[in-house]
């Protein structure tokens, strides 16, 4: 099976086309749309001939892939995968996508407003595109969608509970290929930091989500780069009654107007912010809230878990940042948590001192081989044919 993924974010918008023979998905081209600067590697990293250098709209990003694919003697995808961020309540595990699912998604545009819109408007773009091509919608909320009720519980009546109103968690592809990539010797107490202009933390016990830091929305949980995070509702109800703020306005505060960019009121993106932080104390504060917001909720993971045996950074600041990573995990000394400081500056995996009472590692997010492996086999579920889902199912049959 030869699978297109399309997988778009709040801030970026990559692609892939991998070949799935049976569990691991073989790369043969990848490419992003980064604020209109693109970019398309072969598998071997060389850039593809003919690339443009830029492409402003997702419709004209589509076309030069077809052209790409058709200018490199690509094979043309037998399905096509997308990242969902969130499916509502009404859809918890990938699947592929008919007049239905489209509807349900449509119905939960409102609870992800930065990433729905860009995902429906490229599922109607593939279609046109490959009109005879199935398509898939792979879930960024799957992954927690068994999480117990403990956390998966918000605190507001039986009433918006029923309606729906449950912590989702996400990020959950990005999870997943950790998870996988952990395997065979995945950590029982494990958590999980995808660090980027999205962030979130998952706490993992035995491959399987037990407490995330986001809620019913992207927006909670830590600090990001335009997201406020958590928030005193409070604050809302503030400014809906003193300052006339309406739907509109208080999501635009929220989601694109908060975060490293509110705090510093001159960038959310970290290496702007790292730029200035010696000459600009905003800057700092920003940084320095970043870090201790991240540090605050491994700590409350591991409560969850009742300890610890490794922490995995992810994301392009997880993945990058050494200075950020060795700032969070000073504040976790008190746990034991010790950073081989050389390592860390080298980025290799496996970035823990000799005394750290976990593992710390570094991993690449491999959302798209995930998109293209659930793709390509178009089920609920995945049980019995990764390692780690092996594992999954043996413990749930202990249960």
């Amino acid at each position: 099976m030869i699978v297109l993924t399309l997988n778009s974010g709040s801030s970026s918008f990559k692609f892939g086309l991998y070949r799935v023979e049976g569990s691991e998905p073989e790369l043969l081209m990848t490419g992003e749309n980064d604020g209109g600067e693109l970019t398309a590697q072969d598998a071997g990293g060389s850039p593809l001939p003919g690339t443009p250098s830029r492409a402003e709209a997702p419709e004209v990003t589509i076309q030069t892939i077809v052209t790409l694919l058709a200018r490199a003697n690509l094979p043309v995808p037998g399905a096509v995968g997308h990242r969902i961020v969130h499916g509502g309540p009404s859809l918890r595990t990938h699947c592929l996508i008919d007049d239905d699912v489209e509807r349900k998604l449509e119905e939960a545009t409102g609870l992800s407003p930065l990433h729905a819109p860009a995902a429906l408007a490229l599922i109607r773009l593939a279609k046109d595109a490959w009109p005879r091509v199935p398509q898939a919608a792979c879930l960024d909320t799957a992954f927690h969608a068994d999480m117990p009720d403990i956390a998966r519980t918000l605190p507001v009546s039986p009433a918006l509970r029923a309606e729906g109103v449950q912590r989702y968690g996400f990020h959950g592809l990005s999870c997943e290929s950790i998870v996988r990539q952990l395997c065979p010797d995945l950590p029982q107490r494990l958590i999980i930091a995808h660090l980027g202009s999205g962030a979130s933390v998952t706490a993992v016990r035995d491959g399987r989500s037990i407490d995330t830091s986001m809620g019913l929305t992207p927006s909670g949980g830590i600090v990001m780069a335009t997201r406020s995070g958590d928030l005193d509702p409070g604050i809302l109800i503030y400014l809906l009654r003193e300052k006339g703020f309406d739907a509109a306005t208080l999501e635009n505060l929220v989601d694109r107007q908060s975060g490293l960019l509110g705090i510093s009121s001159l960038s959310g993106d970290l290496r702007e912010l790292h730029k200035a932080e010696t000459s600009n104390p905003d800057a700092r504060l920003a940084i320095a809230m970043f870090c201790l917001s991240v540090a605050k909720e491994i700590a409350g993971m591991i409560v969850a878990l009742d300890g610890i045996d490794a922490i995995v950074f992810t994301g392009g600041i997880g993945e990058h940042d050494a200075a950020v990573r060795a700032t969070i995990v000073r504040h976790l000394d008190w746990a034991g948590v010790r950073l081989d400081e050389a390592r860390n500056e080298a980025a290799v995996d496996g970035i823990e001192h000799s005394v750290s009472r976990c593992h710390i590692r570094i991993l690449p997010s491999r959302e798209d081989e995930q998109i293209a492996w659930h793709t390509a086999n178009s089920l609920p579920s995945i049980a019995g044919r990764w390692p780690c889902e092996r594992r999954r199912a043996r413990l749930e049959a202990s249960d």
